[in-house]
Formats: C-alpha cells, structure tokens, sequence
C-alpha cells in the first residue's frame, strides 16, 4: 500500500478541527485508511542516515497514512481532506468541470507519427489562474512522485510532465529523434546535454538512474517540442529547465505521455482535479487539443462522469446488513459517490466522478458502502455453511514421499526456480530451444535468466558447492519446474518432479536404481510392464552412452535414470562419477492437480449452495435408536436442543476434534432438523450430516452420550395378561427403597460440596540481583519482602557472590498458581529501582 506523509497542523488546519492521535487514527480505520507512523522529518532521516545527517532536520510532526493502492485520488493532501471532508458531512463533493479559453483557442498538442516507435500517447490539459504557496507546491511535486511510483509503474506506462504556460508557445510538438539530435539544458542544470550525453549523466543519478531503461535501447528518444523550438521535456527522464515551474507560476501546461492510453487518461484527471481547487475558479480545467498522427483530434481533460444503477438488496446480502434503499443512499454519497433513489423497486442511481478511477464493478460500490455504514458495526453472525480443509493431495504426497526419502538416506535439498539458460542447455548438453523453458524477459543477473525445466542442475550445483564434504553425496529434492504449454491459459504450466543424484568414486547407478524401486514400493506400483512399472534402455546427451534408462509407468513415461557423462560432470566443475534420477510425480495421484479434487459446489450465492448428497435409494436407511434422552436432556424438546447448542458453541464435534461415532449417534437422536435459532446445533448437524458415507468408519465413541429408552409404563388393566409373576408384592418397599437412595445421594452431595477445593501452588526461586557492589542488600531484601499480594509466601533468603565483589538475592517463596504469576512478582519487584537491577527466575517447581 503507498503511504502518503502529511504534516499533521497542517492537516488539522485543512480540517477544520484538531484530532488528538487516537481520534485520528479512529478516524482514518472509519474511512478505510491506517495511521501507519507518527514520526518527524528528523526521525526519518536519523533512522536512515543516523544522527549526525539529521542534525537540521526539522521537528514538525509527520503523519505517515496508509492509503488502498487504487485510491489515486488520496495520494497528496488535497485529496485527502476532500475525502474525509465529505465523510464526515462538512461539504459536498465538488463537480469537476472542463470549460474552454476564455480569449483565444485551446492550447494544441501534435503528436507525430514517429513516437509510435517508444511512447505513442500522449494527453494535455491547462490549470489557468492558479496559486502556489510553498506546502501546496510541495504537494504537487509529491503527487507526481505518487503516482509515477504507483499506476504509472516507475514512469515505464505513463510520465507526467509540468510546465510554466507563460514560459513557452504553442502549438506543442510531441515527436521521436535519435539522442545525438535532442540537445537542451535539463532542469537543475546549468549547460545544454545531448541525449546521449545525458543518459551517461544520470547513470550516477540516484532518483533517475532507474528510469534510463525504459527508453536507452531504443533507436529514437521521445520529446516535446513549443512553437520556437523549446525543449519542455524529454520524457520519462527529465524535463527542460526552460520551463520548470515556481511558486509564481500562475497557469500549468500537464501533458502525459504514456504506452498506455487509458492510464493516461486517468493521470490527468488526478494532476488537474487534485489542484484545480486552487484556481481563480475552482475545480474548473482548460481544455487542450492533442491531434493523433491520423489527424483525429481529441480534447482533454476527459473528466468523464458515469451513472451505475444498483438494488440496496444486493449491497444489504453482500455486507450482511438492513438497511433502507434512501440509508444506502445516503452512506455512497459519504463516499464522494453521489447517489440517489430512482423510485424503481429498491434501485439505486450511482454517480461515480472522474476522481473514483478505482471503481470498475458494482463490488466496489458496494465496498464503499459497507466502510460508510463501518465494519465494526457490521453484525456478526455464523457462517451459512460449514467447510473442512484437506490439504492439496499433491502436497501431501510430496511432504509423504520426503519423509522416506530422507529415510533412505538421501538429504533434502531446496534450489532457486530460477536458473540461467546456461544450465538448463548447454551444460546438460541440450539446445535451449528443445527445453520449452519460460524465459524472464529482463532478468537482473545471469543466473536467473529463465524457469527451470529439469532439477538437475540444482543438485549438481549444490553438490560443486560442498565437494569437501564427506562422500559419498546423495541429495534430493522435490519441486515444480515450470514449462511451456499452449493449452493453459498462461502460455505455461508447473509439474511436480522428484529427481536424486549419488556422487562418489564409483557412478552407483545400483543405489539410484534401489531408490527408484523404494520409491515405487512407496508409491505402491509393482514392478511389471502394463498395469506397473518398468525401465528400459533410451539414449540421452545429458546420460553416459549405454547408461541411461527410461523410466515408465503404466505404459506412459515418467522420467529417466543413469550415470551423467563426463562432459555434463565437468561443466558443473565436478571430478567424480555420479549417477542421476529425475521422474514426474503427478501421474501417480490419478488426475491432474489442477483437476477438481472434492464435490464440484455450484459458484453462486452462498444462500443457494446445494451441497451434493448421496442419493437415499442407494443409502441403507439408519438404525435410528428409539431415544432421544441424552446427557444434554431431551433432544426432542426445545430445552434439550438448547442445552446441545450452548455445548457446541465453542466446539466442532461432541467428543474431541474429530468426527466419531458419539457424533453420529447424537445426530441419529436428534428427531429432525434443528431450528436455525440453534445456530452451533445446526452448522454442527449440516457437518456431520456429510458423513453419511464415512459413518461406519469413524472412531468409535470414548464415552455415552444418548442415553437408552426408558421401559414402557405398565398400565392398571386387571386382565391376567398384564399379572407380573416375578415383580415385588410390596409397592411401599420399592418407594421406600427410592427415598432412601435419593437421601444418600443427597448426603454424598453435601458432603463433597464442603470437602476444600486442591489449590495449586508453586515453590519459585528469585535472584534479585543489585547495581553495583555498594547498594545495601538489607534494604534490597526489605524492599523485596514488603511486597505483598493475595497467595503469595516469602520464605528463606541468603547473599550468593557474582564477581568483583557484588552479591545477588536468592529467595524463595510459595504461590498460589492462580493467583500469582512470575511476571506479576517481577514487575513489583523491579519497581524498586534504586536497589534492583534485575530478577530472574532461579528455579520453579509444582507443589
């Protein structure tokens, strides 16, 4: 995210009010932004060139924001009181307008067809009548720098150029020479450069230098030319001094050049409505004609404004609020998008300014609607859906076939994807064309010059990196390597290899030959042609003649082995045979990674996933158990279900956190559907609903959670039938036998409740330790032993020697663990500060 720095009086004063930090930086959380740092000039740059550098700085507090990297418009402090002035109520979002000279014609812009070779666009507008101070033209400066770090991409899509109007004569011309033939005197400088000459000048130039590559290897440079001849600028590097404009400048020429229209467009608009509040008419832009090689002309500033038509339906689902189509309303407008009730339904009409470039889909309004209303007032409430991750198969069975790799014997390695075209051809012997590798288009070093296509020579390198090491070396790895393919949408695609190398006195093509085996062994595929794997013999220029073999599974090739020939050996300045093993591991989950893993869900709202379910004709109806008392009630009353949800309220499962089977016999308990009011109840029966196929093998239940169906009450017929020929003649006995029972459990109850509850405690062991060799240790330990808190026990003490005459404080005391912690005790001790540097906990043991 950029971080716009702004002086904070001047801020406040531009606000209209003064904010203490807390409230600011509440303030900003509200409109989107973070308060990143409070800081002054001087800390900064002691921070970044130390003390001594920053001796002149100045002390004038700095607030450094945060601002969202598509919110151009809040880069430069006009921008950002704009915005939070029309959050907060105190103005209207001002109309931007683009309005014609008033004597004369536009200034013109000509754009010759040689520029289509660097930089082919190119747009222009007028701020007339203008007022600089020395903070506003601060800001315009720095604006410029925003942007051209930002959707300018370091000047490479778009320059800006801006020039003193009454310094210069149009019409402008905005053509392409050969450096030899661009001379002028750059701004800051005090004799004319050649282009050429001026591209070996800013070569040492920390702020330029990183903008020569955008045009130095081209056969024509860019320039901007007025009607006498003037140079106005060089794009993207520098601008003509002739022009450069000061705190008396009363009218700016901008003009942008780009290879990318649109950004253009959207530059412009920012320079001009960001500073035209500052004109004799505020927030009005001269228009300037800028004529096309094809002799269309086209006016600028665009200033466009558009209207997008929204329900408050969808921005009320989307944020997970209530609000009225007119509240919708009415917070958009807070966010400097002025919009207003159509009468149609619930619609919305929403006018997005010139200045909102950021916002391209009815998601973004909706965005700005949800930080108006404010996130923190925003409802929570419990997800619609319940989800379980698996980890990425591929993953898994590349983390499963490390670990017995390294069992083998062999040690992990980890190289850069990136590599030199060099090691991927010519020194495995091969032609770069043949490799299908994907090529870095201005790759910073040699070495990283393409995506690797093979792992070997990673290995190999590693292995030249620590030929001291004792042999033999036997390495691994398990990576991507990333080749062209047309058939993906990216021109490219990444395949998960495995590949081993053996350096010793002797090739060992047997022990790479035993780690294929153990590998397939893993992977379990039997050694067999057809439905397994085989090897057989295949010619190779990275392999010795005769030693290499082609490794295939189930009739597709998967990769080689063999010994590396002694030329490959050498060109990674190796001395020893080696023997090498590279194979494709993907084939071996069944699909390809990028295939869908899991039950394909429908992409649509989440209140309309319909989860696919086994088919009931093809499922086996469950045994569901005629009870439904469980050790949380009665799950077929509301207070049972009650009693569930507020245990699953913090839970995923009812017994540990994993599905079992005390789970599926609570489900099968449970009479139908809960209610939605059981909001936990109800995410958790959706969950272990899903395991319907899995049931039968969960884990079995630690415990009993439903409890069995009560016997059948016996009714008073008098018919024989009902006699009970082995029940107990005497009902007064039974009753009796109850009461009795109930008042010894009552009895046990009480006399449980009054037994003392185990307190835990701890016995610690502190060394306090002093100054210097002169602080009284008796006062020391009378300030140690006043401190006093609820459990805690001070017990013996004594004076233990440290060096050069000082002793430390050893004492123990006792505490009660829930009462009294180690960092409570140090805090109070160390607040004695004239005796006590120091406490460090000696010794800590359970009572």
């Amino acid at each position: 995210m950029p971080t716009v720095g702004v002086k904070r009086d001047l801020l406040f004063k531009a606000l209209g009010r003064t904010y203490t930090d807390e409230e600011f930086d509440e303030l900003c959380f509200e409109f989107g932004l973070e308060l990143d740092e409070i800081t002054t000039e001087k800390e900064i740059i002691s921070k970044e060139q130390g003390d001594s550098k920053a001796s002149g700085a100045s002390d004038i507090i700095l607030y450094k924001i945060d601002v969202p990297a598509n919110r151009y418009d809040l880069l430069c402090l006009e921008g950002l009181v704009r915005g939070l002035q029309v959050f907060k109520n105190k103005l209207e979002a001002p109309r931007y307008r683009r309005v014609s000279p008033v004597s004369g014609e536009p200034q013109k812009l000509i754009i010759t067809k040689e520029t289509a070779a660097v930089r082919p666009f190119a747009v222009a507008a007028v701020l007339r009548n203008i007022t600089f101070t020395q903070e506003r033209y601060d800001s315009f400066i720095e604006l410029q720098e925003k942007l051209h770090q930002n959707i300018c991409r370091k000047r490479s899509l778009v320059a800006i150029g801006t020039h003193d109007l009454d310094t210069i004569s149009g019409p402008f011309t905005y053509t392409a020479k050969p450096p030899g033939d661009i001379s002028f005197k750059p701004l800051n400088q005090t004799k004319e450069y050649t282009a050429t000459q001026l591209m070996s000048l800013y070569k040492t130039d920390s702020h330029l230098r990183h903008y020569l590559h955008i045009i130095e290897d081209k056969p024509v440079y860019p320039v901007i030319y007025d009607s006498n001849g003037v140079v106005l600028s060089m794009p993207p590097i520098i601008n003509g001094d002739h022009s450069k404009i000061t705190l008396n400048t009363k009218n700016v020429f901008v003009e942008c050049t780009a290879t990318d229209l649109t950004k253009a467009k959207t530059v412009l608009d920012m320079m001009v409505t960001m500073f035209s509040e500052y004109c004799s008419q505020p927030f009005t832009v001269e228009e300037a004609d800028v004529v096309n090689p094809d002799g269309k002309t086209c006016k600028y500033p665009e200033l466009a404004y558009r209207k997008e038509k929204l329900s408050s339906e969808f921005v009320n689902r989307k944020v997970g609020i209530n609000e009225s189509t007119e509240k919708i309303a009415q917070l958009l407008t807070r966010m400097c998008l002025l919009s207003q009730v159509t009468g149609v339904g619930d619609e919305i009409e929403v006018e997005i300014p010139p200045t909102r470039s950021d916002v391209i889909h009815a998601c973004d309004i909706m965005e700005d609607a949800a930080m108006a209303y404010g996130f923190n007032n925003i409802p929570r409430t419990t997800p619609r859906t319940y989800t379980v991750a698996n980890q990425f198969p591929l993953n898994k069975l590349t983390e499963l076939l490390r670990v017995d790799l390294a069992a083998a014997g062999f040690t992990e390695a980890l190289n850069f994807a990136l590599c030199s075209k060099e090691d991927i051809a010519d020194k495995l012997g091969k032609n770069i064309s043949d490799t299908r590798a994907v090529h870095i288009s201005n790759p910073k070093t040699a070495e990283f010059q393409v995506a690797r296509t093979t792992l070997l020579p990673g290995l190999l390198k590693t292995i030249a990196a620590n030929r001291k090491m004792p042999l033999p070396l036997k390495l691994f790895e398990i990576s991507d390597v990333v080749l062209k393919d047309e058939t993906k949408d990216v021109g490219a695609r990444n395949s998960r290899r495995f590949c081993a190398v053996y350096y010793n006195k002797s090739p060992g093509f047997e022990v790479i030959h035993g780690l294929l085996d153990r590998a397939m062994q893993l992977l379990e595929v039997k050694s067999a042609r057809g439905d397994g794997y085989h090897i057989q013999a295949a010619d190779d220029s990275t392999f010795f003649p005769g030693r290499c073999a082609e490794i295939f599974v189930r009739g597709k090739t998967v990769g080689r082995l063999g010994v590396l020939h002694p030329d490959v050996i050498n060109r990674f300045e190796l001395t020893m045979p080696c023997s090498a093993l590279e194979m494709d591991i993907e084939l071996f989950l069944g699909h390809t990674p990028e295939a869908t893993l899991t039950h394909d869900v429908p992409m649509q709202e989440v209140i309309k996933h319909k989860f696919p379910t086994q088919d009931d004709s093809s499922q086996a109806p469950s045994s569901r158990p005629a009870s439904t008392k469980t050790v949380f009630g009665d799950v077929s009353t509301p207070a049972g279900l009650k009693a569930l949800n507020d245990f699953l309220a913090d839970k995923s499962y009812v017994e540990g956190f994993v599905a079992t089977q005390a789970d599926t016999a609570m489900l099968d308990a449970i009479p139908s559907a809960p209610s939605p009011t059981f909001c936990h109840l109800m995410r958790w029966y959706n969950h272990i609903k899903s395991f319907q196929r899995e049931r039968t093998s969960l884990p079995p239940a630690k415990k009993q959670f439903v409890l069995p169906a009560s016997p059948p009450a016996s009714t008073n017929d008098a018919s024989d039938d009902d006699i009970d020929l082995f029940g107990s003649d005497d009902e007064e006995d039974s009753a009796e036998a109850a009461r009795i029972k109930e008042q010894r459990v009552a009895e046990y109850a009480a006399k449980k409740s009054k037994k003392p509850a185990l307190i835990a405690k701890s016995s610690i062991l502190l060394d306090v330790k002093p100054w210097d060799d002169e602080t009284d240790m008796g006062k020391l330990e009378e300030c140690v032993r006043s401190v006093s808190m609820d459990g805690l026990l001070w017990g013996q003490s004594k004076l233990v020697p440290v060096g050069y005459g000082i002793k430390k404080l050893q004492i123990g005391c006792v505490v009660e663990d829930d009462k009294v912690g180690t960092d409570l005790l140090e805090e109070a001790i160390t607040a004695f500060e004239e005796y006590v540097q120091s406490v460090d906990v000696a010794a800590f043991n359970k009572i």
